[in-house]
């Protein structure tokens, strides 16, 4: 009978738990405990052996957390029970569980209670009477009352019990001192057990001698480089650490343990406040290399326009002493868009991970520094932490050190954020939160130090919130006065950081005054040195701030080994084989959908034709590449697939659930991996993400995929501030490649236009010289990207080999088709993908027009889908032998070579730009002057076209097959432009 009471009330009890308070579960408990005493009292048989004796002794009198005793052996006596005192164990269980609920207070709640805030003027206001005594029924008298600790705590260390006072100022000082720790939101008992010994055991946070001289050392050295800087050049903007000097230590304390635990790669990624203290002290930069920046009459070199210096980035090796192992470390070079750099960092990371065999990151790492405000306020921020879990794009633990200045530019927190900590879009992947008080250093030490071995515990992100303060306001030539009068009036009266920690340690006699002043003395004497070495320097060369530097590909100077491209087309047989794996479901007793049985077989058909749709002619680039030790990586919203349904790179077996098979993995026994991952429904951060991936290697084919072209926009930050202008900026070169669907179908202003404008007015190239140099490559070379709208498969295929067999990187823009996927003219011949052939940037009008040139009335220039309208539409008016219709497929570098020939080999005809594009948008403002500046301007060159629009596209179908056939009556009516200037 005692059995099923037991078992009912251990039922109810969880049956509580999961839907009511802790209070609610004290009740339940307290009752229960009632009904075990009354069934004591009737006979004490009724309970176990153990509630006997806590009866018996409670009866008795004893104190809280000391009637209970282990029951005895079955060969033991019987214990002795204290007689004379009035039962009170219903007080006695509430008592318990109130403790129990106090000590869960604190481990919540006592992160707001904490003094986190140097200045004492935080503008987070939160209630602490959670964590008072009295709000769970304890009074004054109970404190020194034992109680026992429940096995959610560590504060009693080796006690199992204490006088409540005691616990409560280790509960204090576990959570309510210069640390708060953000942690029981976690879902998972173990992290949370870990985080807690981690800071409730007492005296945990001790250093022993050498480490504080070495914290102290460090504390010097990022105050001292700082204040070097103000000396010297006190008029310059530098983005200094003033007011947050314990940055440094920080993040040397992380990249220490984390050497410690085996990792050789970190990757960093931080806005420009600190930076060229970090380059300093923790990447280690020359300093001569660093301060000849300031010289204003220091002449660029010839890399490009470059950037300023708390934007550049740096790539070094180097031993980490206190490990004895070599490190690799590289800080991003990135803008002034703050966390745009997130992703980015997060992609290179992966890529390293992925190159060196990482699948836990063990060896590569990556830090992530931010702003408190940028944190709060930029999607971004939300977009990386999405990817932390994701298989595809983990790396396996980010550690996020956040530089709180408890401000923005001018703006204060209250008017920047709704969540009361600029951290708290972290919870969203249960990442735990350490803020600390970045004016203790010994706190941020350990707090970094935790960080670490989280991460290398539990391979999932952490997130380091030091509070801090600016001292000289957003930078160096800034009034905060005007603004914040209130806190910088405090700022001006706070004693700096390694002041008072200096004065700490000398008194401890941890150092002495004389060896404080030696040591600051030392590191300004190496600043010095370091200061007049600078004055030799004459010319900046970029490549020396490099973060991403590829062994072995280019000369010791940085240049293309060789300015020469050898043909793309590839051998009968590969296309052969290639194309049967395509077709094929390389593992046995795997059943796919009978729809995708049908393409499959439709693939082999085309294959035994020698012929390729887009969807194949993407296959064989891909698989050759693969074939010839090139990692291929394609991501993007449903590219496994495909949006139009016409990829199917990925099959799924339609009996057992999770089992896929990639047949492109199946090509050859020694081929490079093919990765293809759909990604979150994100672009921004993903494509972030893949331009970071694509910095590792110059041997890797990495594509990033739009849904539909024009949802780059949501992603253009990364298109302008880092695709476009990297090389020009850093002199880093990339490969990756965007995959943008375009083309006017009639399916609305939204799944239209991939806005290929926006990119063409973001070109280099000059629309009035006619270059004199090779097109082939060199024009290439000197390109910021390139750009194209291919119209067969056949130079899709060439294009995408030739982005790797070119001796140089550039990004490549690629505007995809889309009804063109499955168009019955938009097929290549597998002649044209043979040795020898490659791609071409103009296809040239080869019926009837080419035959007798000097009878053409009308060259039409196009690009894309348009040109198989506008030939149709020509044929049915039987006008095959007046007009001729040429292909732009390459428009940035615009082939002036090949529009000035074809221009010349039609001496009599207009000259006319046709596009589906409305005319403030497309191709036309590009072309125009392009084209007149290869005819030298002998010639007009005529639109039509949509007229002007402020969206992309109708999205009415009727309205959008008016204006295509009123277009194609503009550009086939040869007398529509006559007698027009």
């Amino acid at each position: 009978r005692q059995r099923l009471r037991v078992l009912c009330a251990l039922s109810w009890c969880g049956t509580v738990l999961l839907r009511s308070s802790w209070e609610e579960v004290g009740e339940v408990l307290s009752n229960y405990v009632e009904e075990m005493y009354y069934a004591w009292l009737e006979n004490p048989r009724n309970v176990h052996k153990s509630w006997d004796i806590f009866f018996r002794n409670a009866n008795a009198g004893a104190l809280p957390g000391a009637a209970y005793q282990s029951p005895p052996s079955l060969s033991g006596t019987r214990v002795q029970a204290l007689v004379g005192a009035q039962p009170n164990v219903e007080k006695l269980v509430e008592d318990h569980l109130a403790v129990q609920s106090l000590i869960r207070a604190y481990q919540v709640r006592g992160h707001h209670i904490a003094k986190l805030d140097p200045l004492d003027i935080s503008c987070v206001d939160f209630d602490d009477a959670p964590c008072a005594v009295g709000f769970y029924g304890l009074t004054q008298s109970d404190l020194d009352k034992v109680f026992r600790l429940p096995t959610t705590t560590f504060i009693g260390g080796k006690e199992s019990a204490l006088p409540l006072r005691e616990i409560i100022r280790r509960l204090e000082m576990a959570y309510c001192q210069h640390i708060g720790v953000e942690f029981m939101f976690i879902n998972d008992v173990e992290q949370c057990q870990w985080i807690r010994q981690k800071f409730e055991t007492p005296e945990v946070m001790k250093f022993n001698l050498e480490e504080k001289r070495t914290l102290l050392a460090r504390m010097i050295r990022s105050t001292r480089f700082e204040e070097f800087l103000q000396r010297k050049w006190s008029s310059e903007k530098r983005f200094g650490l003033e007011g947050c000097e314990s940055l440094i230590p920080a993040l040397k304390t992380i990249i220490d343990k984390s050497s410690q635990s085996g990792v050789e790669s970190v990757i960093l990624g931080m806005p420009h406040r600190g930076r060229l203290n970090v380059l300093a002290n923790v990447i280690r930069k020359d300093l001569d290399q660093i301060f000849c920046q300031f010289d204003s009459k220091l002449e660029a070199a010839d890399e490009g326009s470059g950037d300023v210096k708390y934007h550049l980035g740096m790539y070094h090796k180097r031993m980490n002493r206190v490990s004895d192992r070599e490190i690799m470390m590289s800080l991003m070079a990135n803008p002034s868009h703050l966390e745009a750099v997130d992703p980015v960092v997060q992609g290179k990371t992966k890529a390293e991970q992925f190159y060196c065999g990482d699948t836990q990151g063990k060896r590569v790492m990556s830090i992530l520094l931010h702003g408190d405000a940028a944190f709060a306020g930029q999607g971004i921020v939300y977009e990386t932490f999405h990817l932390s879990d994701l298989p595809s794009y983990t790396t396996h633990g980010t550690i996020h050190v956040v530089v709180n200045n408890q401000i923005g530019f001018t703006t204060d927190p209250r008017m920047a954020r709704s969540s009361p900590y600029p951290t708290d879009v972290a919870r969203v992947v249960n990442a735990p939160i350490f803020h600390v008080n970045a004016d203790d250093p010994e706190a941020v030490m350990y707090v970094c130090s935790v960080a670490a071995e989280w991460r290398n515990t539990f391979h999932k992100d952490v997130v380091v919130d030091l509070v801090c303060y600016r001292r000289n306001g957003h930078n160096e030539m800034d009034e905060p006065m005007f603004t914040q009068p209130l806190m910088y009036k405090k700022i001006k009266k706070q004693k700096g950081v390694l002041q008072t920690f200096s004065e700490k340690l000398i008194a401890e006699g941890v150092v002495t005054t004389q060896e404080y002043e030696e040591e600051v003395a030392k590191y300004d004497k190496i600043c010095e040195e370091a200061y007049t070495r600078s004055k030799d320097e004459k010319i900046l060369h970029i490549k020396h701030w490099l973060d991403s530097p590829w062994p072995g590909f280019f000369t010791q100077e940085g240049h293309p080994k060789s300015m020469s491209c050898p043909p793309t087309g590839i051998s009968e047989d590969e296309l052969g084989h290639i194309g049967n794996i395509a077709a094929s479901v390389p593992l046995e007793d795997f059943t796919i959908h009978g729809g995708l049985s049908r393409i499959l077989k439709g693939r082999a058909n085309m294959v035994s034709q020698r012929l390729c749709d887009w969807a194949l002619g993407e296959y064989m680039a891909f698989g050759s590449l693969l074939k010839e030790g090139i990692h291929v990586r394609l991501s993007g919203q449903d590219v496994e697939r495909g949006t139009f349904s016409h990829r199917h790179h990925v099959l799924h077996d339609q009996n057992v659930d999770k089992r896929i098979c990639i047949p492109m993995n199946y090509i050859s026994p020694d081929q490079a991996p093919y990765t293809v991952c759909n990604s979150s429904l994100s672009e921004y951060g993903v494509l972030g993400f893949e331009l970071g991936f694509a910095m590792a290697s110059p041997n890797a084919l990495v594509l990033w995929e739009a849904q539909f072209g024009d949802f780059h926009n949501t992603a253009q930050c990364i298109i302008d501030q880092f695709i476009s202008s990297g090389q020009a900026k850093w002199v880093r070169h990339n490969g990756i490649v965007l995959l943008l669907p375009h083309g006017m179908e009639g399916m609305g202003p939204e799944h239209s236009s991939a806005r290929p404008e926006r990119f063409l007015q973001m070109c280099n190239d000059d629309p009035d010289v006619f270059p004199v140099k090779d097109f082939a490559v060199q024009q290439l070379y000197d390109c910021n990207w390139i750009v194209v709208n291919c119209s067969t498969p056949a130079n899709y295929f060439h294009v995408l080999r030739r982005q790797i067999l070119l001796p140089f990187r550039k990004p490549l823009i690629v505007f995809t088709p889309k009804s063109l996927l499955r168009h019955p003219e938009a097929k290549s011949s597998f002649d044209d993908m043979l040795p020898g052939t490659d791609f071409k940037r103009i296809i040239p009008d080869d019926g009837p027009a080419a035959i007798r040139p000097e009878k053409v009335k009308r060259v039409i220039f196009c690009t894309g889908k348009i040109f198989y309208e506008l030939t149709r539409e020509r044929k049915n008016r039987g006008m095959d032998d007046d007009v001729a219709v040429l292909r732009i497929e390459q428009l940035s570098p615009f082939p002036f070579d090949l529009v000035k020939a074809e221009a010349e080999r039609y001496p009599n005809a207009d000259l006319v730009w046709c596009q589906e594009e409305h005319k403030n948008q497309g191709y036309y403002d590009y072309v125009k002057p392009r084209i007149r500046t290869t005819i030298n301007r002998t010639r007009p060159v005529w639109y039509a076209g949509r007229g002007p629009a402020a969206a992309p596209a109708t999205g009415n179908k009727q309205t959008h097959l008016t204006e295509l056939q009123r277009l194609l009556d503009t550009a086939l009516d040869l007398e529509a432009f006559s007698g027009k200037l």
